[in-house]
């Protein structure tokens, strides 16, 4: 009797506004998680974006981050079960050591970060791709929620944590629709786990979020 093939590993992309939960619908999935926050440049960086109007660095346009690098560990943790990755300190805006991730054989994992979205079509044309989802709970709530997180662990000073909550306030919506427009499924907290059960099961939604 012959054994059935191996179903092949592939990423949930994981996305939605800075503060919307991501990180604690990752964890409540049981799936290994490959934070994407972890690719962000170092503060030095020339390439780094502005807000406009402002010295400060526009840590929400994804020129702030080094796609290439994750879609490449993407790729790797789908053929090989394991990749290095940097480890980032959001405080220092600065890489202060690097790490390894090791999934071993799953169906899926999750990769989560508000740039998710940026690397659908790369990772859907790579063949990697399970699902996609913008999860949103709400301007005011992830403003609140993103807010107290970020005051906590001492992520940037509070003057610009204010600038930045009431900016990202103001473009939550658009947000969203830039994240759905790039292919992923804006959904709840409940709808997203049910796909993350699904993909976790083998069963890929990818055709369904499609563009």
């Amino acid at each position: 009797m012959s054994s059935q093939p191996p179903i092949p590993t592939r990423v949930v992309l994981l996305c939605g506004p800075s503060g919307s939960g991501k990180s604690l619908l990752a964890a409540r999935s049981g799936l290994p998680v490959l934070r994407l926050d972890d690719f962000y440049k170092e503060g030095d960086d020339p390439t780094l974006p502005r807000v406009t109007g402002s010295s400060d660095i526009d840590w929400d346009h994804p020129d702030s981050w080094d796609a290439d690098a994750a879609v490449a560990a993407i790729e790797e943790l789908c053929r090989t079960g394991r990749t290095d990755i940097p480890v980032y300190d959001l405080s220092l805006s600065a890489r202060t050591g690097a790490d390894s991730i090791d999934i071993g054989r799953t169906p899926a994992f999750i990769a989560e970060g508000i740039f998710a979205a940026e690397i659908v079509g790369r990772c859907r044309e790579a063949g990697v791709l399970a699902d996609a989802l913008c999860l949103s709970r709400g301007p005011v709530t992830t403003f609140r929620r993103r807010f107290l997180r970020d005051l906590k662990e001492g992520r940037k000073s509070v003057p610009f944590l204010l600038r930045r909550g009431w900016r990202l306030m103001r473009a939550e919506r658009s947000i969203v629709a830039r994240q759905s427009a790039l292919g992923a499924h804006a959904c709840d907290r409940d709808e997203a786990l049910d796909r993350l059960a699904a993909a976790a099961a083998g069963r890929c939604a990818a055709t369904r979020t499609a563009v």
